[in-house]
């Protein structure tokens, strides 16, 4: 067992934060204004471990799901299941015990919080799924990776308001918007194997429709700082992730494959760039 370990961190991506940071920035963020600025750090331990743990469950069920299509891929030919090295069967073992100490995290939570787990759960392991039927499942994918949205607000107030569900639907632009750069990196041979993107939905209009998605995330985000009343830090961050995007359009306006995973992976720092202007916003608040 020891000597697979290698394979089974290889399997929920421990050598690919990058995906764990675009699941904490929101949560993050939620749970920052759903306590004014002052997260219990109880709190932050519990969704900050529960976020990587899901997210790794979330991996390796997407690599089960996907362990006969990702041979013709050149990008996932030797991920572990595919390459034969891991059984079909440990992955979803692994997925579930994953899932299983995530849950027990949230167990001394609020009634509240463990249903939307429940929901979150489902959400995450069925996403994988939807490639075969939805056209563009990173839009299910935003919900997957922004439950911990209400989920944050939930932990902390007893309930989840419109303002938690307003951010979720900026979670799902976001989402959009950088998981369709990752898509036009394996456009070609997605088109050979059938499987449903992003990126093939909105073909020639790819780079427009990931900027329009930039622009509603990033618009949700002004009703935000306005409607809180956020100040000028606040803002700093938000200028900041309008740079970010900015910045993504040079690189995939081309669409060259590695200039677009280059944007995908970016999006890390436009994630930040909210986070550490709310943080930055109640940190001068309160004095």
């Amino acid at each position: 067992m020891f000597a697979r370990l290698p394979l089974y961190l290889r399997l929920v991506r421990m050598d690919k934060p990058i995906g764990s940071l675009l699941l904490l920035w929101p949560t993050l963020n939620a749970l920052w204004i759903a306590s004014g600025g002052h997260p219990p750090l109880s709190l932050l331990v519990i969704f900050t471990i529960g976020t990587v743990l899901m997210r790794s469950a979330g991996c390796a069920i997407n690599d089960y799901a996907d362990r006969d299509f990702d041979r013709h891929v050149k990008r996932t030919a030797e991920r572990p299941i595919t390459s034969g090295r891991i059984r079909a069967w440990e992955a979803v073992a692994i997925a579930v015990a994953l899932a299983l100490v995530s849950f027990l995290l949230i167990l001394p939570l609020n009634a509240l919080t463990r249903q939307l787990s429940v929901v979150a759960l489902f959400v995450a392991a069925s996403y994988p799924f939807t490639k075969r039927f939805f056209a563009i499942p990173q839009a299910y994918l935003g919900i997957a990776f922004g439950f911990g949205i209400p989920m944050a607000f939930a932990a902390v107030q007893d309930h989840v308001p419109a303002l938690a569900w307003i951010m979720l639907v900026a979670n799902v632009f976001w989402s959009v918007a950088y998981d369709t750069e990752y898509a036009m990196v394996d456009r070609d041979d997605d088109i050979k194997i059938g499987i449903r993107t992003s990126a093939l939905t909105f073909g020639r209009f790819d780079v427009l429709a990931i900027m329009l998605c930039y622009a509603v995330t990033l618009g949700i985000y002004v009703w935000v700082g306005v409607t809180l009343a956020f100040g000028w830090l606040y803002w700093l961050g938000w200028a900041a992730a309008v740079g970010c995007a900015i910045y993504h359009y040079t690189l995939i306006k081309n669409r060259d494959r590695m200039a677009c995973f280059a944007a995908f992976r970016h999006n890390n720092w436009l994630g930040g760039a909210v986070f550490v202007g709310i943080a930055a916003h109640y940190a001068v608040a309160q004095f």
